[in-house]
């Protein structure tokens, strides 16, 4: 059995955090891509409306196999406190039951702990297990810090543990 991450990412940061984690965990990517337009100032109102009522939206892939992995990461942007709602339609169409999570978001503000707690009651209500959380500021800082505070992360929350 294998580790997986699937990740929404808007603007880069959650990308460039996922392809970090995959790196050193060995991990396998799936990054979903949200069909709907979501740049300029009107659409980024409307999507922060649309993660606060956690409208569901056209995503690609519209399924990943989840088959063979044990393990699965879900990364997202925090928008409005809450999780996008690309990363919320990508988990309520996938079985979960008897996989172990590890959910991180990623955020400009400090308000990634709802998008976090949310993330976890739709993981668990899919029948997955969450082992571990985490989230990274992201406001101001260069790829390079980015990359060294993921992997500060992954050294902190030990999550090479779960690396099979």
């Amino acid at each position: 059995m294998a580790t997986l991450i699937i990740y929404y990412s808007q603007g880069g940061k959650t990308d460039l955090v996922a392809k970090t984690l995959a790196k050193y965990l060995d991990a396998d990517l799936v990054r979903i891509l949200d069909l709907k337009k979501r740049d300029g100032f009107g659409s980024k109102l409307f999507s922060s409306i649309n993660a606060f009522r956690e409208t569901k939206t056209q995503i690609t892939p519209s399924n990943v196999d989840i088959t063979d992995y044990d393990t699965i990461y879900f990364g997202t942007p925090t928008w409005a406190g809450n999780p996008t709602p690309a990363i919320l339609t990508i988990i309520d169409r996938l079985n979960l039951r008897g996989k172990d999570a590890v959910l991180f978001a990623t955020m400009d503000s400090n308000r990634a702990d709802s998008n976090i707690e949310r993330l976890e009651e739709k993981v668990k209500m899919r029948g997955a297990r969450v082992i571990e959380t985490f989230t990274l500021a992201t406001k101001g800082k260069s790829p390079e810090q980015l990359v060294k505070d993921t992997e500060a992360a992954i050294e902190i929350k030990d999550l090479k543990m779960y690396k099979r």
